[in-house]
């Protein structure tokens, strides 16, 4: 809204006529999400106190854990949040992907929001059955492809998926891309939900993803260094780049109060959109087969999980301590602190290898 009323107002002053570029509308988000969220979070989470939201833990989980039990969450709605006020202040509101991204990101946000409160409601570890979840996750998937799928419309890539490493190969398919993007939008989703369980381990590894696709976004909406680095031209695309700048400055005021020890945990309303949004950027941008490598931290979290229940159903055993990931390290003798800063090391290395395939290929 800002943007527009800014912008149009150049033409009586020139020093406006910076509104109509990306990279600066881009850090306008990051400071308004990270101004948004650090006012906003102390008086959130004195509220999330005073209803009683507390986080219930699993007893399974590890014994240092329990500690942490009470710990105020859903403190995802603090992220969208200070994500969707830049967005509507900053973004251009007439390109459809701006709208895209926005209501994939707030529809699973509502899904995990239902399942948090049920949580909470119970007083335990428990709340949408899985596949309920699921059947809901599926519902949003779909419907956030198809859209994807019709602003394309026409456009050479819009049925495909590029191959990553490789400058002239895609595959085309055409109307089943839908149920891909699907797949790609609750495999995200699931797999950040999965990774967070460590104070900062998951908003974190995020945030780096996120600084990956808003690289990608950018370029895939600027003709010419699209054609220059031989990706898919996606119009409109560069505005992604907003949204993921309000999404990093958000993700940051998070952390602030996220770091350990936590004084606020995001909860499925979180992670949920999360996983969701940086999945949908994948598919706008037309990079989601890079996402295995860009979110390879989300890979390696859920693969374990699905490694640890195979093996215990096919061979009474498990291959590691505990599942997820972080938690065989925890259990292993690593401190969390350590977990968690050597999982953002390697979620970086992983962004640094997507980032490699802009020239490896």
């Amino acid at each position: 809204m800002l943007y527009w009323l800014l912008y149009e107002m150049h033409q009586f002053w020139s020093p406006l006529n910076v509104f109509r570029y990306i990279t600066f509308r881009a850090a306008l988000a990051i400071v308004t999400g990270l101004a948004i969220g650090l006012v906003l979070g102390p008086p959130m989470i004195r509220a999330l106190r005073r209803l009683h939201i507390g986080q219930a833990i699993r007893e399974e989980g590890p014994s240092s854990h329990q500690a942490k039990a009470g710990t105020p969450t859903m403190g995802g709605v603090l992220i969208l949040a200070a994500v969707v006020v830049p967005i509507l202040l900053w973004g251009d509101l007439t390109e459809p992907w701006v709208w895209v991204i926005t209501a994939t990101t707030l529809a699973f946000g509502g899904i995990g929001f239902l399942d948090d409160y049920l949580k909470v409601r119970r007083r335990k570890n428990l709340g949408l059955r899985a596949g309920e979840k699921m059947a809901l996750q599926i519902v949003a998937a779909l419907a956030a492809a198809t859209a994807i799928r019709l602003v394309a419309g026409n456009a050479p890539h819009a049925g495909s998926l590029a191959v990553p490493f490789f400058k002239d190969v895609s595959l085309d398919f055409g109307w089943a891309y839908i149920p891909l993007v699907a797949l790609v939008l609750v495999a995200s989703s699931n797999a950040v939900n999965l990774t967070d369980g460590l104070d900062g381990l998951a908003i974190g590894s995020m945030l780096i993803a996120t600084a990956t696709y808003s690289i990608f976004a950018y370029l895939a909406g600027h003709s010419r260094l699209a054609q220059y680095l031989q990706i898919p031209v996606v119009t409109g695309a560069g505005e992604v780049t907003v949204f993921l700048a309000a999404l990093g400055g958000a993700g940051l005021a998070f952390l602030w109060f996220n770091c350990h020890p936590a004084q606020v945990f995001m909860g499925d309303v979180g992670s949920l959109a999360l996983g969701a949004a940086i999945g949908c950027a994948a598919a706008i941008c037309k990079q989601e087969l890079l996402l295995v490598v860009v979110g390879g931290l989300f890979v390696m979290e859920a693969g374990s999980v699905i490694l640890q229940v195979a093996s215990f159903k096919l061979r009474g055993k498990r291959i590691f301590r505990m599942a997820p990931l972080h938690h065989h390290f925890e259990l292993a003798g690593w401190a969390e602190t350590q977990v968690v800063v050597r999982f953002w090391i390697i979620a970086a290395m992983f962004s640094l290898m997507g980032l490699a395939t802009l020239k490896l290929r």
